[in-house]
């Protein structure tokens, strides 16, 4: 089971959260947390894998109280939510050890979907988060379009297929829609695409294929 701990100033979005998360048969909400101070007490002591954490409460504000979550014995996946897709947040976010950045009205299924992908060790961003951020933060990194593409030979077709629609700022859910394929299969090809190119997340995966010219 996902242990998951949920911390929101507003009690009508935590009871929307809980319901959500425990529709899954994986997910299990072991608490609850009205402000930063108390995630961080709450956190220490129930040990969760993930934190699903407001940004904007009154007091210790999400971003506080992720760095202090990393700097636990054993600090829980965090992710954070927010109504706003501000760059700013995005990096600061990313800067104090987050694994997760989405917005509230991320789509009921996508939401255990990032749950379920922080808790296996990877980043999830917020598909229009992701988008822009290749827009406009993008340099090539990892090297010329050409040695991008280089990298990427080692893709299958399908595989190829599956990267284009996450560079494009598709979710698991969206980009299966749109190829005609289970979201279980897209999940499967990502893992395959990230451990060949030997890279952590897919957002790093999204970044090569940009480069590339692929998206």
């Amino acid at each position: 089971m996902i242990r998951t701990l949920l911390v929101d100033d507003e009690q009508l979005v935590r009871s929307g959260l809980r319901m959500i998360l425990e529709s899954a048969e994986d997910i299990d909400v072991v608490g609850e947390a009205g402000d930063g101070d108390e995630s961080l007490e709450l956190s220490a002591r129930l040990e969760p894998d993930v934190v699903l954490l407001d940004i904007r409460m009154p007091g210790t504000d999400g971003l506080t109280a992720a760095a202090s979550m990393a700097q636990l014995p054993r600090p829980p996946k965090v992710v954070l939510l927010t109504t706003f897709d501000l760059d700013e947040y995005v990096h600061r976010a990313l800067r104090a050890g987050a694994m997760g950045f989405l917005l509230k009205d991320t789509p009921p299924r996508d939401l255990v979907s990032a749950v379920r992908t922080v808790d296996e060790g990877n980043a999830m961003l917020a598909p229009s988060i992701t988008k822009r951020m290749l827009e406009r933060f993008a340099v090539s990194a990892s090297g010329t379009a050409a040695e991008a593409a280089r990298r990427l030979q080692v893709l299958s077709d399908r595989e190829r297929d599956v990267l284009v629609a996450v560079a494009g700022g598709m979710s698991n859910a969206e980009a299966g829609r749109s190829l005609g394929m289970r979201e279980a299969t897209v999940k499967a090809h990502v893992s395959s695409i990230l451990a060949k190119l030997g890279m952590g997340n897919r957002v790093q995966a999204a970044i090569l294929a940009h480069d590339a010219g692929w998206a």
